[in-house]
């Protein structure tokens, strides 16, 4: 299903309108996107964070499949429509301002969400409580698995 023109989403509402009404105020940034946090629906598993624009929002809500904008490519972007593992959307919520999305999905195909064959976009752990700065080195994630 393709969108003829970019959708217009409600106009932002009064502080209790957005924080506790039932409309759907959604706030774009000033390059016109708003993040989205990607989660495993039966894990939870945090599997990506990437950006929407508005017509990427709308495919997302009439299709059941999750789309993105790349902000490296300016391109609308069907997650997993090159390499299979498209994300089934079982559940969206936004946040309590309605400026983040959180994704609750199930991947297609062999269950990769990174596009380094990962099962997660976060396999590498940032340590704590350690130096800061140059001379911190990441570690791979036990659960991390092999990618490409």
């Amino acid at each position: 299903m393709a969108l003829t023109k970019t959708p217009v989403f409600a106009p932002r509402g009064s502080k209790a309108d957005i924080e506790a009404g039932l409309d759907f105020h959604p706030k774009f940034d000033a390059d016109g996107l708003i993040p989205a946090i990607v989660t495993d629906a039966g894990t939870g598993e945090v599997l990506m964070f990437a950006f929407m624009n508005a017509e990427a929002l709308a495919l997302t809500i009439e299709t059941g499949i999750a789309n993105f904008w790349s902000r490296s490519r300016a391109a609308l972007w069907k997650k997993g429509a090159e390499s299979g593992n498209m994300f089934n959307v079982v559940e969206m919520r936004t946040d309590c301002d309605q400026d983040v999305l959180w994704l609750r999905v199930t991947v297609e195909g062999d269950g990769h969400a990174c596009h380094t064959g990962r099962r997660s976009c976060f396999y590498r752990l940032v340590p704590v409580k350690s130096a800061a700065g140059a001379a911190t080195h990441l570690l791979l994630a036990p659960d991390a698995g092999d990618g490409f």
